[in-house]
């Protein structure tokens, strides 16, 4: 389907998560290993924040979409080179039922908030309508393109995103859920989904049949420092470094924890935490 990764900790150069890994996001886009497809060619998209200034309000997120395959974009490369931060999320896309074009591509973005997905929602096609009947009238005029993925990020807003992340996404999947089975959809939605705000990001695996989409995030800093004391891109790390992805980097053993099903995470500023993750009709 796709694939993703986001960041959050000290600033770091975003070539070396995007490039220079053995099993770079670049090399997934032609060679995924987990994927649901080997390549990801349907367009890329980066979303990142500054460094808040001192005293001064955080800017909205920057982004920057393209519907060229990743691994044959320069200005990419020469993005990913110039760019140091401390927040981002990077996602490669297999398109499913839309068309490639740049509003289509991830990550969507609705004020502070940036948006990727991979996964499906079911019979999309059948769904679609009644599901975007549900959208906030205050959000609807942020829908651009014709994915699944950014219906669900407007499903989201809808249903408390802003106030609750989690459970903001957990009503999400309970309106899906139910909309599918209503028009007799067995499994409606397979997803590993990441919101961020400017300050932490919130992700989730989850999908109706307990089979998701691959998830994994480092282990702590400290320990990989310990496992790998030679390698000058895990001492160049700050503690609070903390890596989201849709499959490994490295084949570094001991690096990497496979994030459970039906769970969700939310990690910013040092702190990691982990959360059951179960549906919630909306209103509940």
């Amino acid at each position: 389907m796709c694939r993703w990764l986001a960041y959050t900790g000290g600033p770091i150069q975003m070539e070396s998560v995007l490039f220079k890994a053995k099993h770079s996001l670049i090399d997934q886009s032609l060679h995924a290993r987990m994927g649901a497809t080997t390549t990801n060619g349907d367009g890329f998209g980066l979303g990142w924040y500054a460094r808040p200034r001192e005293g001064q309000p955080a800017e909205p997120p920057f982004r920057y979409r393209s519907v060229h395959p990743a691994w044959n974009d320069r200005n990419l490369r020469e993005a990913a080179r110039a760019i140091h931060a401390p927040l981002f999320v990077a996602h490669i896309r297999a398109a499913t039922d839309t068309p490639a074009q740049e509003t289509n591509c991830h990550p969507f973005r609705h004020g502070q908030w940036l948006f990727v997905h991979n996964g499906v929602i079911r019979d999309y096609p059948l769904l679609r309508r009644d599901l975007m009947l549900m959208i906030a009238p205050s959000y609807f005029g942020s829908l651009e393109g014709s994915t699944d993925s950014e219906v669900m990020f407007l499903l989201a807003l809808s249903f408390g995103l802003e106030e609750d992340p989690v459970l903001g996404l957990a009503r999400m999947v309970g309106a899906v859920e139910e909309t599918g089975r209503r028009h007799g959809v067995a499994h409606p939605i397979n997803m590993t989904v990441c919101a961020l705000d400017g300050e932490r990001l919130v992700a989730v695996r989850y999908s109706s049949e307990g089979d998701s989409r691959t998830l994994f995030h480092n282990t702590c800093v400290h320990h990989l420092r310990q496992l790998y004391p030679d390698n000058p891109q895990i001492a160049a790390l700050d503690d609070d470094a903390f890596l989201l992805l849709s499959e490994p980097l490295t084949e570094m053993p001991g690096a990497w924890e496979e994030v459970p099903e039906a769970t969700a995470i939310v990690a910013g500023r040092g702190t990691v935490t982990h959360h059951p993750f179960a549906p919630v009709m909306p209103g509940k």
